[in-house]
């Protein structure tokens, strides 16, 4: 058992949010994130972006509201990701994206599966049956395409590999790292799990989609980098 989790202790959770240029939306997550209860920790990653995002995040830090970490060079997600987890200090960590598509209150329905089953990873899918608006068709159709082809491959029954809602135990996740910078952490990190023989439960959560006129920055191309990842890593074997 993880000495960070004594038996029966209640579940709080770090929340790793990695951002580039959401000047517009970044202290709008992060009252969301004060808003979860389950959340005891808010790390924040600014991925050098050339907005004013770098600014407030550092007026958020200075209120002692967040834990900030600023990137000299943009590197991507994956990279911002990393980062964070060395600032983890909880026994749960979940991943946050700064653009509002996702709702942090699924967090309680998340957790509640670790208290019933003793999970150590848990997804919240947007493909079982939760409000979802917003979500362009080619991203509809790559996600649904990219999670089949991980299911043929390592011979599972997922429903959103892509989620953004991804919550960990804090030392498993240590434990598999993080290799990629960029968008390919979703297939990397989804691979990893099962290579290691842990069982990812799902959930379903709220999804509230964004244009790209709005920001959203993942592009088509990202799905083919999606599927050299999930072939590279089908042998991956966990440090011993």
């Amino acid at each position: 058992m993880d000495s960070r989790l004594p038996a029966e202790a209640p579940i709080y959770l770090s929340a790793l949010v990695p951002v580039y240029n959401e000047e517009d939306t970044i202290a709008a997550i992060v009252e969301r994130l004060e808003q979860a209860p389950l959340v005891r920790q808010i790390i924040v990653v600014d991925d050098c972006s050339t907005d004013a995002t770098p600014a407030r995040v550092r007026a958020l830090a200075a209120a002692g509201r967040v834990e900030a970490f600023f990137h000299e060079r943009n590197r991507g997600k994956g990279a911002a990701l990393r980062s964070a987890l060395r600032l983890a200090r909880e026994a749960y960590l979940v991943i946050q994206d700064a653009d509002l598509e996702y709702d942090p209150q699924d967090f309680r329905r998340m957790v509640a599966v670790i208290e019933r089953t003793g999970a150590e990873v848990v997804y919240g899918s947007r493909f079982m049956g939760g409000p979802r608006t917003g979500m362009l068709w080619t991203h509809y159709l790559g996600n649904r395409g990219l999670t089949l082809l991980f299911n043929l491959l390592y011979g599972q029954r997922l429903t959103d590999m892509e989620t953004c809602y991804k919550l960990f135990r804090t030392t498993l996740l240590e434990r598999l790292g993080i290799d990629n910078d960029r968008f390919d952490i979703d297939p990397e990190l989804t691979a990893k799990v099962i290579r290691a023989g842990r069982h990812i439960h799902e959930v379903p959560v709220s999804y509230a989609g964004r244009p790209y006129l709005a920001g959203k920055k993942i592009k088509p191309h990202d799905a083919l980098s999606a599927v050299r990842t999930l072939w590279r890593y089908r042998t991956w074997r966990p440090p011993a």
